[in-house]
C-alpha cells in the first residue's frame, strides 16, 4: 500500500474515531506528541486525548454532534478533508444558551502524517468563523 491510500484509510478511521470518541483508536491514529490549537483551549493539547477533549467540548453544546467526510484530497504526508459537521444546539456552547437549533456547518482540515501514519498537526480553516471574528461580531 502506498502512503497515499495509507492517510486516506488513516482519515476514514479517524472519522469513526471522532464520531465515537474512541479513546483506543485516538492513541492509535494521533502521534502522542502531536500538539493542537483550538479556540477551547488556550494552551496547546496533545495526543489523541488531547484531540479528543475538543470533541468532548463540542459534545458538551450539541450532544449529538457528528462529523462526515464529504471531500478528501491525499498526499503522501497530508489530507485536506472537507467535513460535514452535524448537531443540534442543546446545551451551552461559547456561553451561548441552548436554541435547540439543529446545524450543518462546511469545514476544512488539514492533517499532516509522520513517516508512522499518525497525525502530527491539524490545521482547520476557520471560514466565516474567522470573518466574524475578524469584525468582532464574535
Amino acid at each position: 500500500m502506498d502512503l497515499i491510500e495509507r492517510n486516506r484509510i488513516q482519515i476514514k478511521k479517524f472519522e469513526i474515531m471522532i464520531n465515537t470518541a474512541d479513546e483506543n483508536l485516538a492513541e492509535e491514529l494521533v502521534a502522542c506528541d502531536a500538539k493542537f490549537y483550538t479556540p477551547a483551549n488556550p494552551e496547546p493539547l496533545y495526543g489523541g486525548k488531547g484531540y479528543l477533549s475538543v470533541v468532548y467540548w463540542m459534545r458538551k453544546g450539541f450532544s449529538d454532534v457528528q462529523w462526515h467526510i464529504t471531500d478528501m484530497v491525499a498526499g503522501e504526508d497530508k489530507v485536506a478533508v472537507k467535513w460535514e459537521l452535524t448537531g443540534t444546539h442543546d446545551g451551552e456552547f461559547m456561553g451561548i444558551t441552548p436554541t435547540n437549533k439543529k446545524i450543518s456547518v462546511c469545514v476544512m482540515n488539514f492533517y499532516y502524517f509522520n513517516k508512522d501514519g499518525k497525525v502530527i498537526n491539524d490545521i482547520a480553516a476557520e471560514g466565516m468563523i474567522g470573518i466574524l471574528r475578524g469584525i468582532g461580531a464574535l
